[in-house]
């Protein structure tokens, strides 16, 4: 939602950078207090698991070593092995040494964009190996939580705001509250200018794909988004897959899901009763559940 557009609707909106990607947020009031609380949410998710931060908790950690951390990182790692274990593994927080490998080994815009060939020889330690004991933890190297500590961020946040309706969008991922839906248009990052859908949604929206973080090694073309069964790149069947959930934590961790399964993500995302949004790499569009018709 644009500025003019919230203003137009007599809301109150700002947008920054943070974590990496854009943070948009809308309010009906008190945007001073609420964007000090996102501001803070973020800060605090930044400073506990980034893996781009060598001073940040989770990059100090000791492999396999039972370790004190604050109660946020205890939380951060709890949400990423309930996924895990929600997913049957297919997002998984073990897979931070495979991206590395493939050359995502810092904050995305600083990644080179092409570069020589690798070979990934790690494949993921599994979720199971990620501990948590109240706030003692012990994890594995090469733990990532890039798939759910930015969409519970979104969800932190939210609850923080004394706004009687707000909306946060941390690049693909949105959170809302309120007494009526919001009105967002969801697209895909090849869309022209007003491409896309106009839905109208409760609670939260996720879109997870493959085409805003791709790079190039040894002339292929590889993305951010990894099957754990193999370590690499899910493959590319859905350029992006766009997922409505009460939460934005359940959102995002569906829609990532639907992207690794592939093919098999329309009946996935059926069977555990989502209204989804799925572009092709071809730009086919397909919906899943109760996600409206384009009009």
């Amino acid at each position: 939602m644009t500025h003019d557009a919230a203003a137009d609707l007599g809301l109150q909106a700002a947008s920054w950078r943070a974590l990496g990607t854009s943070v948009q947020l809308v309010v009906s009031d008190h945007l001073t207090q609420a964007r000090t609380a996102l501001e803070r949410v973020l800060d605090d998710v930044d400073r506990a698991c980034s893996r781009f931060r060598p001073d940040s908790e989770l990059s100090t950690l000791a492999p396999y070593t039972w370790t004190e951390v604050s109660p946020l990182l205890a939380r951060l790692l709890t949400v990423a092995r309930e996924a895990a274990q929600r997913t049957d593994g297919l997002v998984d927080p073990t897979v931070g040494q495979a991206l590395v490998e493939l050359g995502y080994d810092r904050t995305f815009a600083l990644v080179a964009h092409d570069g020589p060939a690798v070979s990934v020889r790690t494949v993921p330690a599994g979720w199971q190996h990620v501990e948590v004991d109240g706030t003692r933890v012990r994890v594995p190297p090469g733990v990532d939580l890039g798939a759910t500590a930015k969409a519970y961020a979104a969800d932190l946040a939210l609850e923080a705001m004394l706004s009687t309706a707000a909306l946060v969008g941390l690049g693909g991922d949105l959170a809302t509250k309120g007494p009526d839906p919001w009105p967002v248009r969801v697209t895909d990052v090849t869309d022209v200018p007003e491409g896309g859908q106009v839905v109208a949604i409760r609670g939260g929206l996720a879109t997870s794909g493959t085409a805003a973080r791709r790079w190039t090694r040894g002339g292929r073309v590889v993305h951010h988004l990894l099957d754990p069964r193999t370590g690499l790149p899910a493959a590319p069947v859905w350029r992006t897959v766009s997922v409505l959930a009460p939460t934005c934590l359940e959102a995002n961790v569906a829609s990532t899901a639907a992207v690794v399964l592939g093919t098999d993500a329309c009946r996935w995302l059926h069977d555990r009763g989502y209204a989804a949004r799925l572009v092709a790499e071809d730009g086919t569009v397909v919906r899943s559940g109760t996600w409206p018709e384009e009009g």
